[in-house]
């Protein structure tokens, strides 16, 4: 089986948002993600200033499989209510990340855009 082609994420136009943005590309028709559940997903990330790939599930051609409680806050209030089969895009300030500028991440202070794929929900 090929794995799935990674999304193409449009360069960010305007200022970075304050707030998590949550956008559904596509409504999945499955289980629903719960806050605290474990998730199995294809994500791709890209920096919100330079547009540049920093993580992709789609390039290494595996899912990850998730406990939301280990992720950054953006991805625990990014991803429940999502259903498998959607695919969600989730722009994530700095403080819902990796936090703020010099906090000892590579991406601290920046902002991140993600593209998400939910296959699997427990």
């Amino acid at each position: 089986m090929v794995p799935p082609a990674a999304p193409v994420i449009e360069p960010a136009t305007g200022p970075a948002p304050a707030e998590l943005v949550i956008e559904d590309i596509t409504v999945g028709d499955g289980a629903e993600a719960q806050p605290g559940g474990v998730v199995d997903v294809h994500y791709h990330g890209v920096e919100f200033d330079t547009n540049k790939v920093f993580d992709s599930s789609f390039q290494r051609g595996e899912s990850v499989k998730f406990p939301l409680a280990r992720l950054i806050p953006g991805w625990q209030e990014g991803i429940p209510g999502m259903k498998v089969g959607g695919r969600r895009k989730l722009t994530v300030p700095p403080e819902l990340a990796y936090g703020p500028a010099g906090g000892g991440h590579q991406l601290s202070g920046k902002t991140l855009v993600f593209v998400i794929d939910l296959l699997g929900t427990k």
